[in-house]
């Protein structure tokens, strides 16, 4: 570790790095050497560790490394709930608008000989969403770099990646779901929407076979403020863990079975076709429900949301050009006594030695249509 250190005084700081000149192979190498990947004896692995420090371009292989565990990480986790978010990207922290223009799509009235054709009015009203930011400070003593073996660096990544997946997650499911079920701010029997209309798309049916043909049923029925239909395909299930295994039940049987006991008698099988596996529904299982649903029966509510791509009933949105979360180093405020120049920021800061570390992400959410998607709540 003195052979690390003494190596690292020279360096300017971590930055990182997406250079095209840097050996990917070389990259992926330092990763699971630093990993263990290969499940090496103690020993050698030390040895092995030892000897790469030495080589002149370890630091700047070592910052791309960090960078692209912590990315990679970021990006393989915890994205599922995006299939049924509108995602978007905003220039800045204003207060933006979401649009809803209505109008000239209700039924043509017919217009007599010479007759007049009478102006149909455009209604609009708009959704709002802003950005706010998020991020945390991580800090590491001088001492627990030289004592822990490398081991607090492979963990900083994993520790960043992890709080900015978390963070976004449950940021997406509070904006459908509360403390005390499903969002009233999206949810209601009926609720209002911003074109005045009642729109209903809260229930109590327990997750079956045929209460989800049901709700999908109920999800075609909407209309627009004038009476039109619309388009309004559930395709997205989302189920609290304790539900997976029912709707894992319900999306892949081929057949369904009913049991007939009126009149008293031999209840008697009647396989059926199980169209709903035909529909192409997606199955997502969000373990953040129950964390933030904090009811009794956070267990078995469930929610259905029709394809983003033709309505959609909650938005999370990016700051454009900051879609990954950043993180970065403080630099160190010693300088030598020599000639005056900077010190790696790995030695630490001059009143404490800590070396600090920093993450930033910033998103937003918010609710948009609510004829796009539907909550039932059994407490049964």
């Amino acid at each position: 570790m003195a052979e690390f250190l003494k190596l690292m005084e020279s360096w300017n700081g971590y930055q990182p790095v997406r250079d095209s000149e840097i050996d990917e192979s070389a990259v992926a190498a330092l990763v699971d050497l630093i990993a263990n990947k290969g499940r090496m004896p103690a020993h050698r692995h030390d040895y092995l560790m030892r000897e790469v420090i030495t080589t002149a371009d370890f630091p700047n292989l070592f910052g791309v490394a960090i960078d692209r565990q912590v990315l990679a990480r970021y990006r393989a986790a915890g994205t599922d709930w995006q299939s049924y978010f509108k995602v978007s990207r905003l220039p800045n922290f204003n207060t933006h608008r979401r649009h809803k223009v209505q109008g000239q799509t209700d039924i043509l009235p017919q217009v007599a000989e010479k007759g007049e054709y009478l102006v149909s009015p455009n209604d609009e009203a708009y959704y709002t969403i802003a950005l706010k930011k998020y991020g945390r400070q991580f800090d590491i003593s001088w001492e627990a770099l030289v004592n822990d073996s490398m081991g607090a660096f492979a963990d900083i990544p994993q520790r960043f990646a992890d709080a900015a997946i978390n963070s976004m997650h449950f940021a997406a499911t509070s904006t459908y779901a509360s403390a005390t079920g499903p969002n009233t701010l999206l949810y209601g029997a009926p609720i209002t929407d911003i074109d005045g209309q009642a729109v209903t798309n809260l229930g109590s049916l327990p997750l079956t076979i045929a209460n989800l043909e049901t709700t999908l049923e109920l999800m075609a029925a909407q209309t627009d403020r004038w009476g039109n239909p619309i388009i309004v395909r559930g395709v997205h299930l989302v189920v609290p863990p304790a539900l997976e295994f029912t709707a894992r039940q319900i999306l892949t049987s081929t057949t369904k079975m009913w049991i007939d006991i009126a009149g008293g008698g031999t209840p008697t099988p009647y396989p059926m076709t199980n169209v709903v596996n035909q529909l192409g529904i997606q199955l997502h299982v969000d373990p953040w429900l129950p964390i933030v649903d904090q009811t009794s029966y956070d267990n078995s509510t469930w929610y259905v949301f029709g394809e983003p791509s033709l309505g959609a009933a909650v938005e999370f949105a990016f700051l454009s050009g900051h879609e990954d979360p950043e993180i970065c180093m403080k630099a160190s405020d010693k300088v030598t006594l020599g000639g005056g120049g900077a010190i790696s920021p790995f030695t630490g800061d001059f009143a404490t030695d800590n070396v600090f570390y920093r993450v930033r992400h910033v998103f937003g959410t918010t609710q948009l249509d609510p004829r796009f998607t539907y909550a039932q709540v059994s407490t049964t």
